[in-house]
């Protein structure tokens, strides 16, 4: 881990310039902070980051509080074919991500997809790649494979619960949906803050969905993300020092992060 960072820290610190009056070849030299100040003051690369946050705030309910509800559904004492259900909904997660963002990009067009079909002929429309409806289509994506993942984890943590601490809310009279409300879900805290942590984390470094999004839905360009602008930075443009700064500004960006939801999960954790 130390060996490519510290790397991705020198490079970032170099940036190749044209020798003579531009008919020569290129040098490398240093730059110090000129790389870091290209990056922030470059607004592609500072928009990507607001796409992130909205993003983020569609997705992580979304994902977060479906996985929590199919958890404690499974894990209700009225629940049928347990392991079937786990197995259903995890399945999706085995999907490596570039295939399942092919399949989802194939159930959107017009023409190919049979969910458009149906769409049509109950009478609506609805275009997955408008500029209007593209952040939805890209969570969707993102939150079909990552919801069953994050309902193992939870469901784990709920089988973690003591019997004796919901048998006793029974005899007190609790219904199933205050016991999950009350009890089950603050002892499971911790779990859900983890998860938070990892997703928050996996989402700074967003890429394949709206990479593979960007080629029918146009209004998203190819800076959506950070992660694309590094990668248009240093495999088409060939700016290895810009990209080597901003992957450190995003570690940093994803350090802050970190940091945060674990402060705050500990803070609720002792209140």
């Amino acid at each position: 881990m130390v060996a490519p960072i510290g790397y991705a820290l020198w490079m970032s610190l170099y940036e190749k310039r044209s020798s003579g009056l531009g008919f020569g070849g290129t040098e490398r030299v240093f730059s110090g902070l000129g790389n870091y100040t290209r990056a922030l003051s470059d607004s592609a690369f500072v928009a990507g980051f607001g796409h992130v946050a909205a993003y983020c705030v569609l997705y992580i309910p979304v994902m977060i509080g479906g996985a929590l509800v199919l958890a404690l559904l499974v894990d209700s004492a009225v629940a049928r074919a347990k392991r079937f259900v786990q197995l259903a909904v995890f399945l999706p997660h085995a999907v490596p991500g570039m295939i399942a963002g092919i399949i989802w990009i194939y159930l959107y067009t017009p023409g190919l997809s049979p969910v458009t079909d149906w769409i049509e002929a109950a009478g609506g429309h609805w275009d997955f790649f408008s500029e209007s409806n593209a952040l939805f289509s890209m969570a969707n994506m993102a939150a079909w494979q990552w919801i069953g993942y994050n309902m193992i984890i939870f469901y784990a943590a709920l089988q973690a619960v003591p019997r004796e601490i919901l048998e006793a809310a029974v005899v007190d009279g609790a219904g199933g949906i205050r016991t999950a409300l009350r009890i089950k879900l603050p002892m499971i805290r911790s779990s859900v803050v983890l998860t938070l942590l990892f997703t928050c984390v996996g989402v700074v470094q967003l890429f394949n969905e709206p990479k593979l999004l960007s080629e029918r839905a146009t209004s998203l360009g190819s800076n959506w993300s950070p992660v694309m602008y590094i990668y248009k930075v240093a495999f088409e443009r060939h700016d290895y020092g810009l990209a080597a700064a901003a992957s450190l500004l995003l570690a940093l960006v994803a350090g802050v992060a970190s940091f945060v939801v674990t402060k705050l999960g500990n803070k609720g954790k002792a209140a």
